[in-house]
């Protein structure tokens, strides 16, 4: 079987690609010296209806399918993994869930500005002591009159720093665990609501990471994503189809490393000729550009099956961990080609290993994907 990009994709990615180049990479290395949050670029991007690609047009979005959303994710992360990862948490996991269970009110309201770029969305799941089991999770909502009451705090939320709102996962009904977990939009600046220090971090350095504390914090009830008790099945669908970003990430980082060792090595002189002319290498560069194209099927299948409108889950999570996973080490191949230069900060491999890291343990670490696959494939 061969998987044919469409003209418009292929149109998609073109654009894509030269903003990207032109727009994105350039300064890339400097913010994430800097950790400068790409506000401008990122104004920009909305403009070119990368903010909310799939949403319908009538709530300002692009409009255009899963595997096109994949092809411009990975120009993306091609020129800067921290971009990539703010687009993608924006359009999967803070755009989807409103736009699948919103209502009209909280389309109207948040979906449209989100998706034409003129507000930043996050999305709040993971607490101190609830990472990969979500019903460990002490962040509560009480119904108070027209408002429900958030209390607890939340850990490691991209964009919670920049963001203008925020999905918030807590518990509605603590004893029904799971299914007392409801999903509300909370905007910045509601009392009561406000982001801690930002982390320090390996990579990723111009995407905020920060905690995020609700102390009293009155939400009002039209701002419940569907019903009490839907937030952990929301969580879970927006964490599907967010895997597909991660995913795309992955492949845009790894592809930026296969072009990074090639280029090095024609030009490094060793023995009295290119590196690129010894097996050794070359076998290195064959492997990583193999891995890669591997990733993007994956990921393109995954994505080509949320297209079709097919359960898709287990086929996100394969593309997730394998290409999280093919990432980290297409990064460490790329570092070793350079030799010595490649630990330099002056190359950009030097980046691309640290950014490389975290993806195989935000949205879902590999150990979690590996569970979702084994239990679709065995059961429970």
């Amino acid at each position: 079987m061969t998987f044919h990009l469409t003209e418009e994709q292929k149109m998609i990615r073109a654009m894509v690609r030269d903003f990207a180049r032109e727009e994105i990479l350039p300064t890339a290395a400097e913010r994430d010296r800097t950790k400068e949050f790409p506000a401008e670029i990122l104004r920009k991007m909305g403009e070119l209806g990368l903010m909310g690609m799939n949403v319908p047009p009538e709530f300002n979005g692009a409009g255009v399918d899963t595997v096109s959303y994949s092809v411009a994710l990975q120009e993306v992360a091609y020129a800067c993994a921290s971009t990539a990862v703010i687009m993608s948490v924006h359009n999967s996991v803070a755009c989807g869930p409103i736009f699948l269970f919103g209502s009209d009110y909280l389309k109207e309201t948040y979906l449209k500005p989100l998706a034409a770029g003129k507000k930043i969305g996050s999305f709040a799941l993971t607490e101190p002591g609830a990472g990969s089991d979500p019903a460990s999770q002490k962040c509560k909502a009480v119904k108070d009159g027209s408002a429900y009451v958030l209390n607890g705090a939340k850990i490691f939320i991209t964009s919670g720093k920049n963001s203008d709102l925020t999905v918030v996962t807590a518990y509605t009904t603590r004893e029904k665990r799971h299914q007392g977990i409801s999903a509300f939009v909370v905007e910045k600046g509601t009392p009561g609501f406000h982001s801690g220090k930002e982390e320090e971090k390996m990579g990723l350095r111009s995407s905020d990471t920060v905690e995020l504390f609700f102390e009293d914090c009155r939400v009002p009830a039209a701002n419940l994503l569907g019903r009490e008790g839907d937030g952990f099945i929301i969580a879970m669908t927006s964490l599907d189809g967010g895997r597909i970003g991660i995913a795309s990430q992955s492949v845009g980082i790894a592809q930026a490393c296969v072009d990074a060792a090639i280029g090095y090595a024609k030009e490094r002189i060793q023995f009295g000729k290119p590196i690129a002319q010894f097996q050794g290498i070359r076998w290195m560069i064959a492997d990583m550009a193999t891995q890669v194209e591997a990733a993007r099927l994956l990921t393109f299948q995954a994505a080509a099956m949320k297209d079709r409108a097919e359960s898709f889950t287990a086929a996100a999570s394969m593309a997730k961990v394998f290409a999280s996973e093919m990432a980290n080490r297409v990064a460490y191949a790329a570092l070793q080609i350079h030799g010595g230069y490649g630990y330099m900060n002056e190359y950009p491999v030097e980046r691309y290993y640290r950014d490389a890291r975290v993806l195989t343990l935000y949205e879902g670490t590999s150990e979690i994907q590996r569970e979702v696959i084994s239990k679709h494939l065995i059961g429970r």
